[in-house]
């Protein structure tokens, strides 16, 4: 099925890995022109680089934080200027710094806020102004199912994920007169790097409690990424989309 996505210009902060590089190269083989945001693995970015433009797709790697505004914002003013117009932003990019809420550190919250939360909310205010002038836009926000569900010593990270919710769904009434659909993608417990350390029996745990019986690929929730950008899914915004394997309904 075609997409619909050939020629769109399109924006995914950190892609250089996991979930991130997975959207990246799917926006990618769909004729998206993807460029992605990384902050310090530039060997990770490049190799990202390669596997879109193996795949016949454009990209383009940007370094920048972000958690910070004026750095958002003049990496999108410069993206705009580059290609012409901006129409697709992933908000993929995220940290994930447990512990109780007891012994949480002040310093830590800050952190975590700052990349979660403070980022899209620039990311999004400044591609916004650009998407408004095409008069069609796609901004997406990679949730996770703790901010549905909660979870023992996530309490901030599950905070921020709620967060996005929230500026997702409020997105959606704000930008919906101007053709832009906002909506959240919403992954479970999913394969990459992050969880290839946990030791099996804590896997093994995990996988009790989802039907599907196994982890998600980053691929799969690139997929319903892309679904979420396309033509096809015109009429929806507002909604958080659950990969998750059964894990949360």
């Amino acid at each position: 099925m075609d997409l619909g996505l050939q020629g769109k210009i399109a924006l995914v902060t950190g892609g250089s890995r996991g979930i991130g590089r997975a959207v990246a190269v799917a926006l990618a083989k769909e004729g998206a022109d993807v460029t992605f945001s990384y902050t310090s693995n530039e060997a990770a970015a490049q190799a990202a680089v390669a596997e879109i433009e193996a795949a016949g797709g454009k990209g383009a790697a940007v370094r920048f934080d972000v958690g910070d505004a004026e750095a958002g914002k003049a990496a999108i003013d410069a993206l705009v200027k580059e290609k012409g117009a901006l129409h697709i932003l992933v908000n993929n990019a995220g940290v994930s710094i447990d512990g109780l809420l007891m012994r949480y550190k002040d310093e830590d919250l800050a952190r975590i806020l700052k990349t979660n939360v403070e980022g899209p909310f620039y990311l999004a205010r400044a591609a916004s102004r650009h998407m408004m002038k095409a008069k069609w836009g796609r901004i997406i926000m990679m949730g996770s199912v703790v901010g549905a569900t909660g979870n023992v010593g996530q309490t901030a990270y599950a905070s921020t994920k709620a967060a996005l919710e929230g500026m997702a769904k409020s997105l959606a009434r704000e930008l919906a007169s101007r053709n832009i659909t906002s909506n959240v993608v919403s992954p479970g417990f999913i394969g990459t790097d992050m969880t290839d350390v946990l030791p099996d029996a804590v896997k093994d745990a995990m996988l009790t409690g989802i039907p599907l019986a196994r982890m998600g690929r980053p691929e799969e929730v690139a997929a319903a990424v892309s679904f979420l950008c396309s033509e096809a899914a015109s009429y929806i915004t507002g909604h958080v989309l659950h990969v998750n394997g059964g894990m949360y309904m």
